[in-house]
């Protein structure tokens, strides 16, 4: 089955353009532009005379592909020179998405003497006396390293760490602007995962926490665990567990929506990877119903041959009735569908099959597991990853409020716990006024998310550490940390 993409901003492009002067000449731009199936978001007058109009069109296109498309439909009119073409989102990546800043002017000896050389020893001095320290008169305070071997990338695979720096910059970005928190991306030469463990933890003095990012499985399970062992910081890795977090804040007001709860239904997952593995296990640490677990080898289940450590448990602690057929199979009187793998696995009808009033989270980016327009004309709610799909679930809902409120109160690990409480705040702040089968989650860009998440993670802390760091401790919940002195 294939998939007509809609057209998106991350195809976005700009074509400048030279056209005749005359009264119906962009109208015949405007008009091609969108027979072509793209969608005009501005058009700039950059010159004119008496006989030519230079104009920028700025049109969303569905991928590369209709692009060019578009490019060469407009080409072909009469009186048209396309003179250059512009991708907005290379665009923006020139030199990459971030950068430093000091904090300190430096504007004259004094201050240099301060910050720098021989005040600076003083510092120094304090912190090897005292390492806990390092927390207050460092960026340790407020730093997160991203890590990254690039086994994983998006949906693109083992693409190396140079090719992931990208999505490793705009995590930091993220990371800034939603939760103001400073974030570098640390991206490493090596898929040995005795490697990766060392020099994380040889780096760790630096930060405040760890976010592991699109490291392949089983690794990855690996490399966390062992971290956690070894770090006095907290370790999250992002692709397990904020994912994990959003689907479960997601499926909580689902769930309100068509008035089922999350103890009697079945759930069908497909993906058994870091992501589709932490979602399992926190729906069952809520106390779900059934799972059945599906990846390329079938849905798992007891008895099967050659499984993974992870998969063996999985297929220990899910699917009651032992199912191992197909896909299309398991969902059939399902409650509920979550994809986290690969596109156009499903059909409308398969959709028709699941239970009434059934929920479908199609994640899978950029094309879902199954066709969104399709899935709502059988299913009651549907969500997906796409931010031009109405019920997106982005995994900036938690991780940049789980990390702002792990660093306000020097946590020394990310706990279960915390997860739960995380997706219960994402949930909440979606009010009952606002909840129906188009908004079960809030908006990446709604303000009250992270101040929500990093609220409910300092309260998991005061709870299991009451005595932990009380100089850090916000003095309310919605507050920053105060600033410490001497």
């Amino acid at each position: 089955m294939v998939t007509t993409r809609l057209p998106s901003a991350g195809f976005s492009i700009t074509i400048r353009i030279a056209v005749t002067a005359d009264a119906s000449s962009i109208g015949r731009l405007t008009t091609c532009v969108g027979e072509a199936g793209a969608i005009v978001t501005a058009l700039d007058v950059v010159d004119s005379d008496t006989t030519h109009v230079v104009v920028d069109l700025t049109c969303d296109t569905a991928d590369s592909a209709h692009a060019d498309t578009v490019v060469k439909t407009l080409e072909e009119l009469d009186g048209v020179d396309v003179r250059k073409v512009s991708d907005r989102t290379f665009l923006l990546h020139l030199g990459g998405k971030i950068e430093v800043h000091s904090k300190v002017a430096l504007r004259n000896r004094d201050e240099l003497s301060r910050a720098y050389t021989p005040g600076v020893a003083r510092v120094c001095m304090a912190i090897a006396e005292n390492p806990a320290d390092a927390r207050r008169l460092t960026i340790k305070r407020n730093t997160v390293a991203v890590v990254s071997d690039g086994s994983a990338v998006l949906g693109l695979g083992n693409i190396g760490p140079a090719a992931a720096m990208p999505v490793m910059e705009g995590k930091a970005a993220l990371f800034k602007r939603f939760g103001g928190v400073d974030a570098w991306p640390v991206v490493l030469d090596t898929q040995d995962t005795d490697e990766i463990v060392r020099i994380v933890k040889a780096i760790a003095p630096a930060y405040g926490g760890i976010n592991l990012e699109d490291i392949a499985a089983p690794r990855c399970f690996e490399i966390e665990a062992r971290l956690r062992e070894q770090l006095d910081i907290p370790v999250f890795h992002d692709d397990q567990h904020g994912t994990a977090i959003c689907v479960l804040a997601a499926l909580t007001n689902a769930l309100r929506v068509v008035g089922k709860r999350l103890e009697d239904v079945r759930v069908v997952v497909s993906g058994a990877g870091a992501a589709g593995t932490a979602i399992m296990k926190l729906l069952l640490r809520q106390g779900v119903g059934d799972i059945i677990a599906y990846d390329r080898k079938g849905a798992l289940h007891r008895g099967m041959p050659d499984l993974t450590e992870t998969w063996h448990w999985l297929a220990e602690n899910t699917n009651k009735t032992n199912y191992a057929g197909d896909l299309p199979g398991a969902i059939a009187g399902a409650d509920v569908f979550i994809g986290v793998s690969a596109p156009n696995l499903l059909t409308g009808a398969d959709i028709a099959k699941m239970a009434d009033k059934a929920i479908v989270f199609a994640l899978a980016n950029p094309d879902p597991e199954v066709d969104p327009r399709e899935a709502r004309q059988h299913a009651a709610i549907v969500a997906t990853g796409r931010s031009d799909q109405p019920n997106q679930i982005n995994n900036v809902l938690a991780f940049p409020g789980v990390f702002r409120g792990m660093l306000d109160v020097s946590a020394t690990e990310f706990t279960e716990e915390m997860a739960l409480a995380a997706a219960r705040a994402i949930a909440d702040v979606v009010g009952e006024d606002k909840l129906n089968p188009t908004v079960i989650i809030p908006s990446v860009f709604d303000p009250k998310v992270t101040p929500a998440v990093a609220a409910a993670i300092r309260a998991v802390v005061r709870g299991l550490h009451p005595q932990a760091n009380p100089a850090a401790l916000p003095e309310a919940d919605l507050q920053e940390a105060p600033e410490e002195t001497f």
